[in-house]
């Protein structure tokens, strides 16, 4: 932890890509291997994402996540992610984990990037005990500072099975016993007003725990922010734990989209 004891810095961090390597990039991340027999939906995911790395389409939240996932890889920094189905995504959106139709056999292409950077990429798809999953990782982080460390709920309010980690520890335990933390929370479907349950991951709730530049809480609403926010994590010399309401209705939506220039020379995460 020494490098980011005492560390502050600069809020705003660069934290973009040159267009050649992230194209490079992209192209090994969304490749599945030639023999695989890939489910008809997913190839087409897959051809899009390709198709985006060209600047044919839009960029949209799945390729965007993902490439801020393989972007740290290739610069040599470890990646761990648990959560309820994240392989795949709650809502489809991220496919981390290609299946061969054939065979039932997984493949995860960010792993060629993790082994070429000499790092690790570790995804797993965990039990429904949100107390016990996001205590691990939340100790995991404590101990890794130089990786990611992700928990996603399955939907944002489920995160609400783990309150007292939150309360005792994420958004406390720098000030109580210096212990530090860059553990990432990603709450889908967080807070978009679809109802009492399985949509909000009350926002208000996590700001209330906020004070002194203890943590993090954060509302993407454009692919690019996203993706800047995520590198911005590791980027920077200090470790701070980082909320993200993550959507479920702007995943496909066509005017939540970016350009290969907002995550290109000069750009950085946005705040408002």
């Amino acid at each position: 932890w020494t490098p980011y004891i005492n560390q502050i810095g600069d809020v705003k961090i660069e934290s973009s890509i040159d267009k050649t390597r992230f194209q490079k990039l992209a192209k090994i991340a969304f490749t599945p291997p030639e023999a695989f027999v890939v489910q008809r939906q997913v190839k087409k995911i897959f051809s899009d994402r390709l198709e985006m790395a060209a600047g044919k389409l839009p960029i949209n939240w799945g390729f965007a996540e993902n490439m801020a996932y393989a972007t740290l890889l290739d610069d040599g920094y470890p990646i761990r992610f648990t959560g309820q189905d994240i392989r795949r995504g709650t809502f489809s959106h991220r496919h981390a984990v290609v299946l061969n139709q054939k065979d039932g056999e997984g493949s995860m292409p960010l792993v060629q990037i993790a082994e070429s950077a000499d790092t690790t990429i570790d995804i797993y798809d965990s039990l429904l005990s949100e107390e016990a999953v996001l205590g691990f990782e939340y100790g995991y982080s404590a101990t890794r500072p130089s990786g990611l460390v992700i928990w996603e709920a399955q939907f944002g309010d489920f995160s609400n099975g783990a309150q007292i980690m939150l309360d005792q520890f994420i958004s406390c335990a720098e000030d109580k016993w210096k212990v530090m933390s860059g553990l990432v929370m990603l709450l889908p479907h967080g807070y978009e007003g679809q109802g009492p349950d399985h949509s909000s991951a009350r926002l208000e709730r996590y700001l209330q725990l906020c004070g002194g530049d203890n943590m993090q809480v954060v509302n993407c609403t454009t692919p690019a922010n996203y993706f800047h926010v995520l590198r911005r994590q590791l980027r920077r010399d200090f470790r701070k734990p980082l909320i993200i309401m993550t959507p479920k209705s702007l995943l496909r939506h066509k005017l939540c989209v970016s350009t290969l220039e907002a995550m290109g020379p000069g750009t950085s995460f946005h705040r408002v």
